[in-house]
């Protein structure tokens, strides 16, 4: 085990340590260069998403505005709550600054990686299935089907396995703490909720996190907005302290601007998933007329995560009197919750407990089909899906139960590293496709169509499943 663990502790700081957090910087930041600053220019039309009138795709279908509902709920998880904190702890405000500036960069690369995955997706049934893996052999070639396959085993073993048990252990440690509530009994009660949803298939999924996603994030930020209202007089002097923490003007912790770099920019990539690989595999199912409208729809669900989400969990922090910086001590979830605590008495600890409850269950549903989808990819057996879920229903089970068990899953975050610089090495090598698909996009919004719409005609050189893309007018659209 000791050799295992030493093993990928290598590959942990390979990937995380050395490489990917560069890669998805700089790579970001090509992105968005290269394409006009796309998620800038298309900002506006993000929000069309979230508009009843634009979810008129069948009732059979996954609506873009479910897809981006889908992916919040994945991406907004006990991080944004606990990881912030820890940000703020080791970096200083600085590294908020950090957090938001990498957003409104990967934001461009969630753009990129969505609008690819709605390229390639396939038809399976009343079904779409696509993601990297997808990308990969359609886009590139067979000769890189090896290459899809690494990815996919990445994505079952660290999201369907490692981060679905520290989710469960999450959620059964704020029941306890905070209501006193056994962790058996709560780990029961995720088992039985989680397997109802995952065997209804994507399309109770998605009808789930319709539901729950909307409620945990208006709750959560409802409470943020609570914060900043009732202190609204020191927020020039809270920005103040972020931008200029961020620059090593003032230092409030050992290392000054590197410590606020490094921490910002790494809670924001683990937060916000761009470039990661995982949200595509989410954006593929939704039904819309061309594959940049949900591109836009996912780079809005990066915004949503950490401009806004994260934000506010930094603001509640530093808003309060808790926090000490440069002080050892609390942090994570303790010091948020200690931290509402300080603002409006001791009821608000229940109150964090049901958003951390709704946010990872909401990350485990995520998780999970993120999991199925990449099995989907390596087998066609029905029994291996019916197999990984009966594996992902007990795995948060134990997690709940027992939280030293999730010591187990020490190779998530190492996959998680593997999965995102095979993700980045397609996405350069298809950039040329999806820049033709963002063209093609701008085109028509120029001739005056509204709601482009792709001709799968003209992209008769590329392996795409014309049978997805017949010509529809009734559908979800940006």
């Amino acid at each position: 085990m000791e050799m295992l663990e030493s093993f990928f502790g290598v590959i942990g700081d390979l990937t995380w340590g050395w490489s990917l957090i560069p890669f998805l910087v700089i790579f970001g930041l090509f992105f968005t260069i290269v394409t006009d600053f796309v998620q800038f220019r298309f900002f506006g039309r993000m929000f069309r998403v979230l508009s009843s009138k634009n979810q008129t795709a069948g009732k059979d279908k996954i609506s873009g505005r479910e897809a981006l509902l889908l992916s919040v709920g994945g991406r907004v998880g006990g991080g944004n709550i606990a990881g912030v904190a820890v940000a703020i702890t080791l970096g200083g405000p600085g590294a908020v600054f950090w957090m938001w500036a990498i957003a409104l960069i990967g934001m461009a690369t969630s753009l990129v990686e969505c609008s690819l995955a709605q390229l390639y997706k396939r038809k399976e049934g009343d079904e779409f299935r696509g993601g990297p893996a997808r990308t990969i052999i359609h886009g590139l070639g067979e000769d890189y089907r090896w290459l899809a396959y690494v990815l996919a085993f990445c994505l079952i073993a660290s999201f369907a396995f490692g981060f679905n048990a520290f989710q469960g252990n999450t959620v059964a440690g704020a029941v306890q703490d905070s209501l006193g509530i056994d962790r058996m009994y709560t780990g029961v009660f995720l088992a039985v909720v989680v397997g109802f949803i995952i065997y209804g298939g994507i399309k109770r999924i998605a009808k789930a996190a319709d539901i729950v996603v909307p409620v945990m994030a208006v709750a959560y930020v409802a409470m943020a907005l609570m914060v900043i209202i009732t202190n609204i007089t020191e927020i020039p002097a809270i920005i103040v302290n972020i931008v200029s923490n961020a620059f090593g003007i003032e230092e409030a912790v050992g290392g000054g601007m590197g410590a606020a770099l490094a921490q910002g920019l790494r809670r924001g990539l683990f937060s916000n998933e761009a470039g990661l690989g995982s949200a595509p595999n989410v954006a593929a199912t939704a039904d819309v007329t061309h594959p940049v409208s949900q591109g836009i729809t996912q780079s809005l669900s990066v915004f949503i995560d950490t401009i806004i989400v994260c934000s506010c969990t930094a603001f509640v922090i530093l808003l309060g009197d808790v926090y000490v910086p440069g002080a050892e001590g609390i942090d994570g979830v303790v010091l948020t919750q200690q931290s509402l605590v300080s603002h409006f008495g001791a009821w608000t600890q229940y109150y964090l407990t049901f958003a951390i409850l709704l946010f990872s269950f909401s990350s485990v549903i995520y998780n999970y089909y993120l999991g199925e989808n990449a099995l989907t990819f390596m087998t066609k057996s029905p029994m291996a899906v019916h197999i990984l879920r009966i594996l992902v229903i007990g795995i948060v089970f134990i997690g709940a139960v027992a939280p030293g068990a999730t010591s187990v899953f020490f190779f998530s975050d190492p996959l998680m590293g593997i999965l995102a610089i095979v993700n980045l090495l397609a996405l350069i090598m298809l950039f040329p496709t999806a820049t033709r698909l963002i063209k093609d996009y701008r085109k028509q919004l120029k001739a005056g169509i509204e709601h482009p719409v792709l001709n799968p005609d003209e992209y008769a050189d590329l392996d795409i499943d014309t049978t997805a893309w017949v010509k529809k007018t009734n559908l979800s659209y940006v």
